[in-house]
């Protein structure tokens, strides 16, 4: 999002990119009255959105020639252009999160054969410990009884 916001195109609100995307996304066509049962928000807030992204040249609305009451909300060049951008952008994002994912897992499994390097070393000494001969005068004198 913050790529978008920086980027030399028009600042959409959540409500206007949801019904950008949306005119785009789904089967035309697309009725004020539409977009707002879809959107689940009421008609005069889809209107302002459309207000604003006809502003941005990103969507126009047309009287719908089957029906002159109604009026239909179609795509233009400039919106499609602006949504391909913005999937450019979510693309690279999405990569260059797996890439530090991946990251992230690779310094995880050095620091776990680390551990797991230094247990090793540590069972091993221990092991050489309790396996080295005793000194026979020390073992004497452990397994006599006490007092002599």
């Amino acid at each position: 999002m913050v790529a978008n916001v920086r980027r030399d195109a028009p600042d959409l609100s959540a409500r206007q990119m949801a019904v950008l995307l949306t005119v785009y996304m789904t089967e035309q066509p697309h009725t004020v009255r539409g977009l707002a049962e879809i959107l689940n928000v009421s008609k005069p807030a889809i209107t302002r959105a459309i207000d604003r992204l006809g502003e941005f040249e990103l969507a126009r609305r047309k009287t719908d020639p089957r029906d002159r009451r109604s009026v239909v909300v179609q795509r233009t060049v400039k919106g499609s252009v602006y949504l391909a951008e913005f999937a450019e952008i979510i693309s690279e994002a999405s990569i260059e999160r797996d890439r530090e994912q991946q990251a992230a897992k690779a310094r995880e499994s050095k620091a776990h054969a680390e551990k797991l390097a230094a247990a090793a070393k540590a069972a091993k000494s221990k092991s050489e410990a309790i396996s080295r001969p005793v000194d026979e005068s020390v073992a004497k004198k452990a397994t006599e009884p006490a007092g002599k």
